[in-house]
């Protein structure tokens, strides 16, 4: 095919460019217009740390008072998963349920193409078909969420002083309700705060006495507690509505109260039976900072809605009703776990990285095209990133949700910043290449510019997108994470192609002038210029008027305009005078050497030999590796996990404990302390004690949570964060019949834990002795690197059973679900109405008074008094006249994935680079032990976690590189008609991979699994352009007449500027990141302060990918310019026989097959020097038989 022939013998000048360069105003109207638009697109997005990843997983909950995690189960949890399974029109990838005592939780996720919404409704639907199976006195009807990420706070608001609980919890109602009239909170959760509550503590013995039950008292308090409207009443000319007024205000309001029996028993006051404290409720939950006790407000931002803006309204409502005397003086109102923080500090520094890349990249361009053409390129950069906004819409379609400005989106936009420039880099030094400084008029030197490049800057671009189109369809979790990156940059690059040919060549037109110092002015010159003037003047101005940061950069530019004249233009000429082409005739000879007999065979083959050292000194050096990349924590939390059903008060008290230990490891950090680092310590328990991420927002007793929140990154003066966390780790360690892990917040979407052992059945007895043993096993023969290995649920959780003799109750004239509402009215209580007090409502719980209820001899003697509807008379039975007790043990849930029940061992592992060998490590242990015990049939081990999901990632990585390649080979062929010139540039790649084994080989540097397998993905695309550009002007002089070694040569030498250009550009443009290189600029124009560091949040997550690219670069750069002209040589002289002895010239195709094509070239030397026949292999001259 000759498609893009056809296109250029079409195009000679390139249409647009020349449409664009004819008429020029418009174009720079448009740009105007372009500019104002970015700009103002770019301040008004939203702003946020990570994505906001709206991804189909949706959670139903389900409250069944009562019942245990069997029970649960087999009532609620099974008749939902049933229909659940059963989804169509949209794949279901994975079902999880928990079933606790009271509660279910099941946890559905889509497949990632599937739209929430769609989720969402397809699980109500299913739910709808199930209720019929479902109890009808469920406590609470399964309630549908979807999760988002954008459901975890984003801040903490915490309010304490010296006030009771109730007091405290007034004023965190006032503030939640100033929160929740933003329009960008969701709601705000209060934590912590005690809740008002009217207990009715019956004395069982005087109810006994008087022959009332509880249900009466019931019954008297429900029927009592009414405001009824009985109509309207006309009086005289209007009409009056009639109400009966009931309802109760406080406690005083219950003791009148008669409570009559309804088994012929006596009347009483309900005073006379019981106690009435109107009082606070028993506490489920507790939270602290730093040590004291505090209401707390979890802060929850709506989706797509700028966090940093959210985060200062919250600020301003606290500032504003503190300053109105709406809150009290001596009330302390802290804010802490500020995510603001790091996304404002995370933004501003990839904001100050890519500026210093920006004027790396144009301080390079300066020197190799001279000021002004290197001003044209530079502009290119945000042109591209402007014209790339205009097509944000097309990305929120890709995405499935509208783009945020986002770390990964500011990364993206700082990884293109070096390729954005390619383009403009070609097109910029083509026209001053033809313009040859004013030989040719620039209109016609432009307009020839651009169509003699066009097709190869466009196949260029086209290939150096090609590798991201499939990270488009990366599945999963992670996948909706980096998501973004792909898309970004193919719009930016795709953006950069329309600048590089439509604006680029008007700004030539506009400004190129001949450069020399026969054109230039005189130095003083710089003096008498306009913009010098206005700079200088202005600057002055702005200074004396206090507007310094805007002042101060007007007189740096005038200061770089005489540093210009008297410095810096004369080191250009000399650079572009004398080194440039001294570096052209090395080059040059260099080439010569090289394409000389047999060295170009010899140097290929040594190509082979560089990779195999290259990987042998990575296997050598070890490198540590992992999944993401982590660096110090931010966050340190430290987890504990005590026996389900443990009382809150216990497990509180254990907390204290863990947090004093985190105090004592901090104590020379802690707030209020100069230079400390921490910022803040939270402290929950039962409620939000659990990860963050965690789908269950059940209160449980059982859990409490530490969370350490540190200063920002440059506020630490170089104190490292991950030594602190060691040392809480070994701190908390030794206190028996605890689980604690401590932990850093994720580095980037949430994975599975490190390790998982999945132990799989139905048979909940066969699977919980398999887990034992196995738990046991791993525990006799650790494994280096596990922290805290345990089970996902508790296989012994004591418990108490009634065991009711049926046959006696039902003789005696009771059931078994009377028995046991009494026992759990008795002891848990029951809410029998509620008091309102203006917008709250307060409950009335009634059960046994404090002392009895907790006696099991007590509530064995307990009489169950009762009107025997056989002889109709009343009966008072004891209930151990009815049943006995046993102290057993039970399960403290039952887990269920895919509907198999399931029991997963789980650990988390505190390096994170010991990951991978812990599991293979693992993988050994679990296959001895299948070896060592017998397995029922029906029960499965499998080693999940993590690492399936590194596998999962590394395989469509593999698969997505392996679509990149055939795409650019595909492009490749359609630009050249050739089968054997795309393997020459396909071979890029191959030094790519080879620079990135070195690089790491070298450096010894950790490799981030997922961000080294990305860079090489995105590094198939970038290195090929120059290789394109290379060959492409070979083929040109080739036309032309020039013999093919002498074109190769001439070739690299005049393509050597843009090539070294695009590749030190690329990595200059990421240089800063890798090291982490931080200048504050407005600190530096505002108050001459430019707070220069190395290191924070973006350098530990994108550093590893930044490295991956440069390394790539740098050797696929030199080995381009050598190896590339090698091979095109070696290629062109194999062409011609290798097609005559195979009889196709497909069998280029064999360049797939890699260094074993040559087996091929070598059958075919050995037959034809068997035949006795001459290989005639381009140079006739020549008296060798050889290659060459």
């Amino acid at each position: 095919m000759k498609i893009f022939e056809d296109v250029k013998d079409k195009f000679k000048q390139f249409g647009p460019s020349s449409w664009a360069i004819d008429n020029r105003t418009a174009i720079y109207i448009i740009a105007i217009l372009i500019t104002v638009y970015g700009l103002t697109k770019f301040n008004s997005m939203p702003k946020e740390q990570y994505p906001d990843i709206v991804v189909p997983t949706i959670s139903v909950a389900t409250v069944y008072v009562g019942n245990s995690p069997k029970d649960i189960e087999n009532l609620v949890t099974r008749p939902i998963e049933k229909q659940l399974k059963g989804i169509s029109g949209a794949k279901v990838n994975k079902i999880q349920s928990t079933s606790q005592t009271d509660y279910s939780l099941i946890v559905i996720e889509f497949d990632t193409d599937v739209k929430t919404e769609l989720a969402k409704q397809k699980v109500k639907d299913a739910i709808d078909k199930a209720k019929t199976d479902l109890p009808n006195d469920l406590t609470s009807e399964p309630n549908v969420q979807e999760f988002a990420f954008s459901e975890m706070p984003i801040m903490f608001v915490n309010v304490s002083g010296d006030y009771d609980g109730i007091k405290l919890k007034f004023y965190a109602d006032k503030l939640q309700d100033r929160f929740e009239e933003l329009t960008e909170i969701t709601r705000a959760e209060i934590v912590g705060a005690p809740e008002r509550e009217i207990q009715v503590n019956v004395d069982p013995y005087k109810m006994t006495a008087a022959r009332i039950s509880l249900m009466d008292v019931e019954n008297a308090i429900s029927r009592e507690n009414h405001d009824i409207t009985g109509g309207l009443i006309e009086v005289g000319t209007m009409k009056r509505t009639l109400k009966v007024k009931g309802q109760f205000t406080g406690a005083t309001d219950l003791e009148s109260i008669v409570v009559r029996s309804s088994a012929q028993g006596g009347t009483v006051y309900l005073r006379d039976i019981a106690q009435l404290v109107d009082t606070i409720r028993e506490k489920d939950s507790y939270a602290r900072l730093d040590g004291k006790n505090v209401v707390t407000l979890n802060i929850v931002k709506r989706a797509g809605e700028n966090l940093i803006n959210c985060a200062d309204k919250v600020k301003a409502v606290v500032a504003d009703m503190q300053v109105k005397d709406e809150l009290p003086k001596d009330l302390k109102v802290v804010i802490t776990g500020d995510q603001s923080k790091q996304t404002r500090t995370s933004f501003d520094e990839l904001i100050n990285t890519i500026i210093i890349g920006f004027i790396l990249v144009l301080i390079i361009l300066m020197f190799f095209m001279g000021v002004t053409n290197a001003f044209f390129v530079a502009l290119s950069v945000p042109l591209s990133v402007f014209v790339a906004f205009l097509f944000l819409p097309l990305a929120d379609s890709i995405i499935g949700t509208s783009v945020t400005l986002n770390f990964i989106v500011l990364f993206a936009l700082l990884f293109g910043l070096g390729i954005i420039v390619d383009d403009a880099i070609v097109v910029i030094e083509n026209t001053h290449r033809i313009y040859n400084n004013g030989k040719l008029p620039i209109i016609r030197s432009a307009k020839e510019a651009a169509g003699e490049v066009f097709i190869p800057v466009m196949a260029g671009t086209a290939t150096t997108l090609a590798p991201f189109f499939p990270l488009l369809f990366w599945k999963g979790l992670i996948g909706k994470f980096m998501i973004y990156l792909p898309t970004i940059l193919i719009l930016t690059l795709a953006a950069s192609l329309i600048v590089a040919f439509i604006f680029n060549p008007v700004f030539a037109v506009s400004f190129m002038k001949p450069e020399g110092k026969e054109f230039e002015k005189p130095k003083s010159a710089i003096f008498k210029n306009k913009w010098f003037i206005v700079f200088a003047v202005a600057g002055i101005l702005l200074n004396l008027s206090g507007m310094h940061v805007l002042a101060n950069f007007l007189l740096l530019m005038a200061v770089l305009m005489v540093f210009n004249s008297y410095v810096l233009n004369d080191l250009i000429h000399s650079f572009q005078k004398i080194v440039l082409p001294k570096l052209m005739n090395l080059y040059e000879k260099l080439l010569r050497w090289v394409l000389k007999g047999k060295r170009p065979v010899y140097t290929f083959i040594s190509l082979f030999g560089l990779f195999i050292l290259a990987a042998a000194l990575l296997v050598l050096r070890k490198n540590k590796s992992t999944f993401f990349p982590s660096g110090d924590p931010h966050f340190v939390y430290v987890y504990l996990k005590l026996p389900v059903g443990t009382d809150v008060k216990y497990t509180d008290s254990i907390t204290r404990v863990l947090e004093k230990r985190v105090e004592n490891v901090l104590e020379k950090e802690m707030p209020g302390i100069k230079e400390g680092i921490v910022e803040s310590i939270i402290t929950n328990v039962a409620v939000s004690a659990n990860n963050p991420r965690d789908n269950n927002r059940s209160v449980q007793s059982n859990l409490g949570r530490i969370q350490v929140s540190f200063v920002e990154y440059d506020k630490r003066n170089g104190k490292k964060t991950g030594p602190y966390m060691n040392r809480i780790r070994e701190v908390v360690k030794g206190i028996p019949g605890t689980s604690v892990e401590v932990a850093q917040e994720d580095a980037g979407p949430p994975t599975d834990p490190p390790v998982n052992i999945e132990v799989v059945g139905d048979n909940f007895e066969s699977i919980a002795s398999v887990a034992t043993q196995l738990f046991n096993y791993l525990d006799t023969n650790r494994i280096n690197g596990i922290e805290n290995l345990q089970a996902d649920v508790d296989l012994s959780n004591p418990e108490i059973t009634i065991n009711v003799d049926r046959e006696r109750a039902m003789f005696e004239g009771l059931s078994t679900g009377q028995i046991g509402s009494e026992i759990r009215t008795a002891v848990f209580g029951k809410e029998v109405s509620k008091i309102k007090d203006g917008e709250n409502e307060y409950k009335i719980q009634l059960r046994y008074t404090d002392l009895l209820r907790n006696n099991i001899t007590d509530l064995m003697n307990m009489r169950i008094t009762f009107m025997d509807m056989n002889t109709m008379q009343v009966k008072s039975i004891p209930l151990s006249a009815v049943a006995k007790i046993d102290y057993t043990n039970t399960t403290g849930g039952v887990k269920r994935k895919n509907v198999k029940r399931t029991i997963q061992l789980q650990s988390n592992v505190p390096d994170p680079t010991m990951v991978g060998k812990v599991n293979a490590d693992l993988q050994v242990k679990i296959n001895e032990f299948k070896n060592k015990v017998r397995i029922p049939a029906d029960v499965s081990i499998k080693l999940s976690g993590q690492s399936e999901q590194e596998k999962e990632t590394q395989k469509f990585l593999g698969i997505a590189f392996i679509i990149a390649i055939g795409l650019i080979f595909l492009i490749l062929v359609l630009q050249f008609n050739s089968m054997s010139k795309p393997f020459i540039v396909i071979t890029e790649i191959f030094f790519s991979v080879i620079g990135v084994l070195l690089g790491y080989a070298i450096t010894g540097m950790t490799i981030a699994t997922i961000m080294v397998l990305v860079g090489i993905v995105g590094l198939a695309g970038i290195v090929i352009k120059n290789g394109i550009l290379i060959i492409e002007f070979t083929d040109q002089l080739r036309g032309r007449g020039m013999r093919t070694r002498e074109a190769a040569i001439q070739a690299g030498k005049i393509r050597i500027i843009p090539v070294l250009l695009t590749a030190v550009a690329t990595i200059l443009g990421l240089l800063p990141l890798a090291v982490g290189f931080n200048i504050d600029f407005a600190g530096l124009f505002g108050h001459l302060n430019p707070h220069i560091f190395f290191g924070g949040d973006s350098v530990v997550f994108w550093g590893p990918l930044s490295w991956t690219i440069i390394f790539g670069l740098m050797l696929s750069f030199f080995l381009t310019l050598i190896m590339v002209p090698s091979m095109y040589l070696i290629a062109e002289r194999l062409k011609r026989p290798m097609e005559r002895f195979y009889g196709t010239k497909f069998i280029a195709l064999l360049g797939f097959a890699g260094p074993f094509f040559f087996i091929f070239v070598g059958v075919m030397f050995l037959v034809r020097r068997i035949q006795g026949k001459r290989i005639w292999m381009g140079a006739p001259h020549s008296k060798q038989q050889s290659i060459i």
